[in-house]
């Protein structure tokens, strides 16, 4: 069985949700918790980070925007040229 984590160029619902729990999960166990401050503030930023990744995932795809598509490449390669395919450097 395979996990896609990725589906049309975005990440899938589920993870999307994941990351939004475990985010808020680490922000209340490093705001309630009894731990040193430095790992309180550690993970307070980590489950910040985890939340912003799932909410900017889940506007990405609102909008129907693929953050995580490989389109580029196929725009890199209708720029080419037949000299660059040939291998030959243009110019002076």
């Amino acid at each position: 069985m395979k996990i896609n984590f990725v589906d049309d160029g975005n990440l899938t619902s589920w993870f999307r949700l994941t990351l939004i729990a475990v985010g808020f999960a680490l922000d209340a166990i490093a705001l309630t918790s009894n731990i040193p401050n430095i790992w309180a503030r550690i993970l307070l930023l980590l489950g910040f980070l985890f939340v912003i990744v799932g909410g900017m995932a889940s506007r990405a795809k609102l909008l129907h925007i693929k953050p995580f598509d490989n389109s580029y490449k196929k725009a890199r390669k209708s720029y080419e040229t037949k000299d660059d395919k040939n291998g030959k450097q243009g110019g002076t």
